[in-house]
């Protein structure tokens, strides 16, 4: 048996070894196991062994410590809950089914908006509703109740629109520290908000349940208060609803809603996230000149296709309508890590004009190629079974080179879905520590506290090109508008969504905090996330000047204090929910 590296460094092994193997399982076991559930035949074992070996590719945490394993747990990392309509019945039913997801290792998402609001009349009781806040209260309970298998916090993300008439008392929900510690929570903004908002500051606003008009808010003042939290709070987030309807390739056949819990899979009621990212850093070719083997890329994508499309089929559900939904659509969400990295050892500044270029090159490599292996794959076992004609006029799919398009229109394609954006957060660190998804370095090194089964433990962890003696461009030192550039190159190239954090440093004001978000809308994001070092929620990180170099030193924390359910890591800096 041929034997691969792993990771190398302490902290990286002690994670892998902790969250993603089973008991007594080496990495080379882990690899070997993980092929052999997924391979369709000896070559494409051979193939997966050497990728997952390699560590070019990470499946995403869930696929690598479920798939061929003991654990009774599904390989699928987040859900979106059934349609939650405005019955108690409906109400304590989807809370079961969320127990049964989160036992089973899943986090979920949830819409709220199809809760009647606080002070509505209950004819049938004659009483008063309580609104859906109070409501997400259950679920919050329940997710601090049910420990998610696999050594990960539960996660949700609750949504409510933001026409719902309690969408200020859901925007205030988290500055309570002590409230909703289960939840990230985000605002679905529709273009119609966002029209009045940008056509006129003193646009009236319409807050609306079921056809009733409740309130009549100025959308100015509306936006103040969304952003004034996410300003102080780091939330709610914002999900842009209508974009993500517009460019949906399922358009014909399905409502979304909600999204997982990082927000980078927008998914219908039932839907799941089976996510996967390929690590840029392991195609670079470390010469006099260091290349990145695009030819190697190309090769590598239609074996974690093929393979991970055979996760679809070979993990179990916690549910039966998550089994239905995921197989009638077979959707995954395929992406990238390490970017800055990468970008970085090429001799190209995060962000800069030259690493864009680059990068743009690698996303729509992984788009095209991703689209081609999909529809060979159809042509050999079928499209997914809701593929219909209507998808080749979806606005994504239309973007598509006229080759991709042509072999979609001769076989169909396998998977509706096939690329996301996700943070990567802990995968990342067991690569040896590379910059996670496509975020700029947070930090050249940090003190990290990691919960193991012998106790917490202390790690100094080095970005990986920084050990290589690259040392990148932070987090802090890339402007807020050069993030968003980042986020909307990917947007374009991605069918999902991207989880991508915007810092904002102290030289940011409140009005361009604000424009950063107007800016995503008109550039096409799905989604926009901020972070400000010194908000209210995380004040933990300070700043300290070097010699010859400026780094952030982390004061060590115990994770098990940290009880957000999938939360701004304040240790790397990213959204991380597993």
């Amino acid at each position: 048996m041929q034997l691969y590296q792993g990771p190398t460094k302490p902290i990286s092994i002690e994670i892998d070894k902790m969250k993603y193997c089973q008991k007594d399982e080496t990495f080379n076991e882990k690899v070997s196991r993980i092929a052999r559930t997924l391979a369709d035949d000896d070559q494409h074992k051979s193939s997966l062994k050497d990728i997952l070996g390699n560590m070019r590719f990470l499946p995403a945490g869930r696929v690598q410590s479920a798939i061929g394993s003991s654990r009774i747990t599904t390989a699928y990392n987040c859900f979106v809950s059934g349609t939650i309509e405005d019955s108690m019945n409906t109400i304590m039913e989807k809370a079961s089914e969320a127990a049964e997801t989160m036992r089973r290792g899943g986090g979920i998402g949830y819409d709220f908006s199809k809760i009647r609001p606080r002070g509505d009349k209950i004819k049938s009781l004659d009483s008063q509703a309580s609104g859906p806040v109070s409501f997400m209260g259950i679920f919050d309970s329940i997710c601090q109740t049910i420990a998610s298998s696999g050594h990960r916090r539960g996660a949700q993300m609750g949504v409510l629109r933001v026409d719902h008439p309690d969408i200020e008392e859901f925007v205030s929900a988290k500055r309570n520290s002590d409230r909703l510690t289960g939840f990230n929570i985000s605002v679905g903004i529709t273009d119609k908000f966002m029209e009045a908002l940008t056509n006129n500051d003193d646009s009236s606003f319409d807050l609306v349940f079921e056809h009733k008009t409740y309130k009549t808010i100025c959308a100015k003042k509306l936006w103040d208060q969304i952003m004034e939290s996410t300003w102080d709070w780091a939330e709610p987030g914002v999900l842009f609803v209508d974009r993500i309807a517009e460019m949906n390739n399922l358009h014909y056949c399905e409502e979304i809603v909600a999204t997982n819990p990082c927000g980078e899979q927008p998914l219908p009621p039932y839907g799941a996230c089976l996510l996967g990212s390929f690590n840029l850093t392991k195609y670079i070719v470390e010469d006099l000149q260091n290349t990145f083997d695009f030819t190697q890329f190309k090769a590598d994508i239609p074996e974690v296709v093929r393979a991970m499309d055979n996760v679809i089929d070979r993990t179990i559900y916690p549910l039966k309508q998550q089994s239905d939904e995921a197989k009638d659509k077979r959707r995954m969400g395929l992406g990238v890590t390490g970017l800055a990295n990468a970008g970085e050892m090429l001799g190209l500044p995060y962000a800069s004009d030259e690493f864009m270029d680059w990068a743009e090159k690698v996303f729509a490599c992984l788009r095209d190629n991703c689209y081609k292996a999909s529809a060979l794959l159809a042509k050999e076992k079928g499209p997914f079974p809701l593929y219909r004609e209507e998808y080749l006029k979806s606005n994504f799919v239309r973007s598509l080179p006229q080759s991709v398009k042509k072999l979609i229109r001769e076989y169909g394609i396998r998977n509706s879905h096939l690329t996301s954006i996700a943070p990567t957060g802990t995968i990342s660190l067991v690569a040896d520590n590379v910059s996670g998804g496509i975020e700029p370095v947070f930090s050249h090194y940090y003190d990290r506290t990691i919960q193991t089964f012998e106790g917490p433990k202390v790690e100094r962890v080095e970005d990986y090109a920084y050990a290589k003696g690259v040392e990148g461009k932070t987090a802090n030192e890339t402007t807020v508008q050069e993030h968003l550039s980042v986020l909307l190159l990917a947007q374009h190239y991605v069918d999902s969504a991207c989880s991508k954090t915007c810092n904002v440093g102290d030289d940011v004001g409140y009005e361009e905090f604000k424009q950063v978000y107007v800016d995503a809308w008109k550039g096409g994001a799905k989604g926009c996330t901020t972070f400000r070092l010194s908000g209210k929620r995380y004040g933990v990180l300070t700043t300290v000047e070097e010699e010859k170099k400026d780094t952030t030193e982390i004061q060590p924390i115990q994770e098990e204090d940290k009880v957000e359910a999938c939360f701004v890591d304040p240790q790397t800096g990213i959204r991380e929910c597993a």
